[in-house]
C-alpha cells in the first residue's frame, strides 16, 4: 500500500491566500500552528478541494474567492498539487475561473478533466472540524453529507450521483409548483425526471449502504482508546434494498413519486427518497446513542468512525486517504492524543493536523513535517 501524500501544494487568492507554496519533502503527518485565525483552516480547506464536492465548510465556490476590505474584484481561485500516488506523482489543479460563475474546472497533468469525480480516482480526502462536533445532536443534512464523504473514498462517482439527483429533484419541483395554483405540468417531463431520481436515488443508497455495512463491520473490529461505533441506515429507499433487488426498487421508488406528486407540488422536494435518510451512530460498549454522549466521547466516536474509513479504504483501493484533523488533538487526553499519532503513522496516512500550540504535537516530533502559520504567510518550522 502506498499513501497518497501532497508534495507540494500551492494556492491562488483563495480565501486569505493572496499566493503560497507549500513543498514537503516527505511523506507522513504534517502539523500547522498558528494563532486563531491565522489561515490554518484555510490551507485545510484548499486541501479538502482537491477532492470531489464543496470542501470541508460546504461553501460556494465564489465565497472561496479573496476579498479585502473595499475591493469587489472578481478574481476567482486556484489550487494546485502534486500528489504522490501508486502510478506516481500526478499534478492536480481545481479552481473557480472569474469569468465562469460557480462552475469549477479540473485538471489532471495538464489536462481538463470532464467532472470533479475525476479528483476521487487520484486520492481521497476525508476531515474532521469544530463545526462537526455538533454532527449527532442536529438534522441529519450534516449526517448525510458525512456519510457521503465517507462513501466517495470509496466511490469516487458517488458525488456526481447525488449531484445529478438532487438537480433531477430540484427540477421535479420546479415543474410541480403550478399543479399548488390548479396549474398543469407536463407529465412526459415529470416522468423522465422522475425515472432520473429513481436510477441515481437507489444507486446513491445503495452506495451508502454498503460503505455504512464495511464501515460498522470496521469499527466492531477496532481496538484501542477510541469507543467503538455502531452504524446503521435509515431510510425508506433502503429499507426496499433489504428486501429487493435494485431494479424493483428503482419501479417502486417511480411509483412513490408519481403518487406524490400533488402532496409535493406545495412543499417542493419529494416525500420519499436518499434525500431523507439518515446515519445512526451509537456507542458499542454503553449501547447509548451518539447524541446522548458528553461532547468528549462524541467527538472520540467521530475519531473513530474515521479511522475506520482509512481502514476500510485502504483494504477495498489499496491506498489511504488524506485526513484533515482541524483543532482535534486539544481536546483529546494524553492517552487518546498518543494513540490517535500512533494510528496516524501505523496506517501511513499524510494527516494534516491544527492547532494553536505546537507542544500538543511533541509525539510527532521528528515524523512530521512542522509548518507555522501567521497572517496567511506559512514557514517551515524545525521541530
Amino acid at each position: 500500500m502506498t499513501a497518497a501524500a501532497i508534495r507540494r501544494l500551492i494556492l491562488t487568492n483563495f480565501r486569505s491566500y493572496h499566493a503560497a507554496q507549500i513543498e514537503l519533502g516527505r511523506a507522513g503527518p504534517v502539523v500547522l500552528t498558528g494563532a486563531n485565525g491565522a489561515g490554518k483552516t484555510n490551507l485545510l480547506e484548499a486541501v479538502s478541494m482537491l477532492s470531489p464536492g464543496r470542501g470541508l465548510r460546504n461553501a460556494r465556490l465564489g465565497d472561496l474567492d479573496r476579498r479585502r476590505a473595499g475591493d469587489e474584484t472578481d478574481t476567482g481561485w486556484a489550487v494546485a498539487a502534486t500528489i504522490e500516488t501508486r502510478r506516481g506523482p500526478v499534478r492536480v489543479g481545481t479552481g473557480r475561473d472569474a469569468a465562469g460563475g460557480e462552475r469549477r474546472a479540473v485538471r489532471i497533468d495538464g489536462e481538463a478533466a470532464r467532472g470533479q469525480a475525476a479528483l476521487g480516482e487520484v486520492v481521497g480526502v476525508i476531515w474532521l472540524t469544530p463545526q462537526m462536533d455538533r454532527l449527532f445532536i442536529e438534522g441529519p443534512s450534516a449526517r448525510r453529507r458525512f456519510l457521503d464523504r465517507l462513501v466517495l473514498g470509496l466511490d469516487p462517482a458517488h458525488a456526481e450521483r447525488v449531484g445529478a439527483y438532487e438537480h433531477a429533484m430540484r427540477e421535479r419541483s420546479r415543474l410541480l409548483r403550478p399543479m399548488d395554483q390548479g396549474g398543469q405540468a407536463d407529465p412526459a417531463w415529470l416522468d423522465a425526471l422522475e425515472d432520473g431520481m429513481a436510477t441515481r436515488g437507489v444507486a446513491v443508497a445503495a452506495a451508502r449502504r454498503d460503505a455504512v455495512e464495511r464501515l460498522d463491520e470496521a469499527c466492531a473490529a477496532a481496538e484501542g482508546p477510541f469507543p467503538r461505533a455502531r452504524l446503521n441506515l435509515f431510510g425508506t429507499v433502503e429499507a426496499w434494498l433489504d428486501e429487493l433487488p435494485a431494479l424493483a426498487a428503482e419501479d417502486r421508488f417511480r411509483a412513490a413519486l408519481r403518487e406524490s406528486r400533488s402532496a409535493d407540488a406545495p412543499t417542493g422536494g419529494a416525500t420519499v427518497g436518499p434525500h431523507r435518510s439518515d446515519l445512526a451512530v451509537t456507542h458499542a460498549e454503553k449501547g447509548v446513542p451518539a447524541g446522548g454522549l458528553s461532547t468528549g466521547e462524541q467527538k472520540a466516536l467521530l475519531i473513530s468512525i474515521v479511522l475506520a474509513q482509512a481502514r476500510v479504504q485502504i483494504d477495498s483501493r489499496g491506498r489511504a486517504p488524506i485526513l484533515l484533523l482541524d483543532e482535534v488533538v486539544a481536546h483529546l487526553d494524553a492517552s487518546r492524543r498518543a494513540a490517535l499519532f500512533e494510528e496516524i503513522l501505523a496506517l501511513d496516512l499524510q494527516a494534516w493536523l491544527t492547532g494553536t500550540e505546537a507542544a500538543l504535537f511533541a509525539g510527532l516530533s521528528g515524523q512530521a513535517q512542522f509548518f507555522g502559520v501567521r497572517d496567511a504567510v506559512v514557514t517551515p518550522v524545525r521541530h
